[in-house]
């Protein structure tokens, strides 16, 4: 159960401040030195949140043990968030340490209610941060288990929407069915062909991959199923076709839905019979290939207008695997910046919070390029993000990001929201603590 430490050294204040927490429901332990307090959080992995004091001696006022018993309290336990109790002889103190990272600070005599508050906030946030915590070890143990299991071809990740992707993948690879992946352009749906391919029975096999959509309509049948000498104008010589090629393997047939009707009634057949012609050619080819397909358009649609086999759309199929774009899982973005960019590169938190807000129309192919582009044009160590070329105010639905500077009155309104607990107000405002407290001075607000 999350616990309350308080470090004063004196005693009715440590009483005080543990009847007022009992009646809430918090359980606290009091201690009277600085060096107490340490062991105490040593001893005690449960301590989620610190009230300390900022004077320990008799007749001192300057707030330097209080500031030197914090800087002890963070480097034992970084993210401890920590209440400093001051005098006003102490405030200037406790602004700067504030500003070092303290989570609030609160005068002696203190409003019970007011900190209470933020007790409670900042407990709550500790619970979601430890939870938080939780579920990102549980997510790298399910990685690191599917990455030692399966030859994932170097996909890079960090959501739940592309583990359970790859995951899906893996699952079927061993299977024989056909499998159509769907999702935008550039979104990674080749990386997720290759992964069923190097999992599956075939992984030894030929990997024949086909972009039809780049092909000319008259020689995509050509292309994919072969031509006797003179079958089409220029054809001087037989040509072996994408199935041919292919057999006893997977055969990979990007952009599917530019494929012609007759075209679609060849594919019909192979995945029937596993039989065709070469274009100019009677003789029957018999073939043992594996279909996985792949497509950014709406073959049901299609369908409905007439332009794509029912039949065929029920042959291919079989198993669907949605790849999302970018914009939908935000989470792989710094990973997948750093990854193109290099270990080397350092990304400040402000080019990874643009990076995040940008829409990626282009998805992984686009944050490729633009990374690529930022590595040739930006200055050794300084990493710029005008060096991405992209439009730092597209926002992730495509529309402007609003660049407003809190007004005294929205500070003034966040704070009285938020029951003057900083931590939210400045959460609520999308700014840090420290810039709060900043604009805070600027307008002369006290909290």
């Amino acid at each position: 159960m999350q616990h309350v430490l308080i470090i004063d050294d004196n005693p009715d204040v440590g009483k005080a401040l543990g009847v007022l927490l009992k009646l809430h429901g918090v359980p606290s332990t009091s201690v009277l030195t600085p060096q107490a307090g340490l062991d105490a959080l040593r001893g005690n992995g449960d301590v989620a949140l610190v009230i300390q004091d900022m004077n320990f001696s008799v007749d001192t006022t300057s707030g330097d043990e209080g500031a030197a018993l914090f800087r002890s309290l963070r480097a034992e336990r970084p993210n401890i968030p920590i209440i400093l109790l001051t005098a006003w002889t102490q405030l200037e103190s406790a602004v700067s340490l504030i500003k070092a990272g303290a989570a609030d600070y609160m005068a002696k005599p203190w409003d019970d209610h007011k900190l209470m508050a933020s007790v409670s906030n900042l407990l709550e946030l500790q619970g979601l941060r430890q939870r938080d915590a939780l579920r990102e070890q549980d997510r790298l143990a399910r990685r690191t288990e599917l990455a030692s299991a399966a030859d994932l071809c170097g996909l890079v990740y960090q959501s739940d929407r592309m583990h359970e992707l790859a995951s899906l993948a893996v699952k079927i690879a061993p299977t024989e069915v056909p499998v159509l992946i769907t999702g935008a352009n550039g979104a990674g749906k080749e990386k997720v062909a290759n992964i069923i391919q190097r999992n599956s029975q075939r992984r030894h096999e030929p990997f024949v991959c086909v972009n039809v959509g780049a092909l000319p309509a008259d020689l995509m049948e050509a292309e994919l199923f072969g031509a006797e000498p003179g079958a089409y104008t220029g054809s001087q010589k037989l040509r072996k076709g994408r199935f041919e090629s292919a057999d006893g393997g997977t055969l990979f047939l990007d952009e599917l839905g530019n494929l012609s009707m007759e075209g679609q009634a060849k594919l019909l057949r192979v995945l029937q019979t596993g039989e065709f012609e070469r274009l100019g050619s009677s003789q029957t080819q018999k073939v043992n290939v594996r279909i996985i397909s792949a497509t950014n358009a709406d073959l049901k649609q299609a369908v409905r207008e007439g332009r794509f086999r029912e039949d065929l759309l029920y042959r291919l199929n079989v198993i669907e695997l949605q790849v999302p774009e970018l914009s939908i899982r935000r989470d792989d973005i710094p990973l997948l910046a750093q990854h193109f960019l290099g270990e080397d590169v350092e990304l400040s938190p402000e080019i990874l919070g643009s990076l995040q807000a940008y829409h990626w129309p282009g998805n992984i192919r686009e944050l490729e390029n633009a990374c690529k582009r930022a590595a040739i044009l930006s200055e050794p160590g300084k990493l710029q993000w005008q060096d991405f070329a992209l439009d730092v105010a597209v926002a992730a639905e495509g529309e402007s990001v609003p660049s407003i500077e809190p007004s005294k009155a929205m500070i003034e309104q966040a704070l009285t929201i938020n029951q003057g607990v900083i931590a939210r107000a400045a959460r609520q405002l999308g700014l840090s603590r420290q810039a709060l407290y900043r604009r805070m001075e600027q307008y002369g607000i006290e909290n």
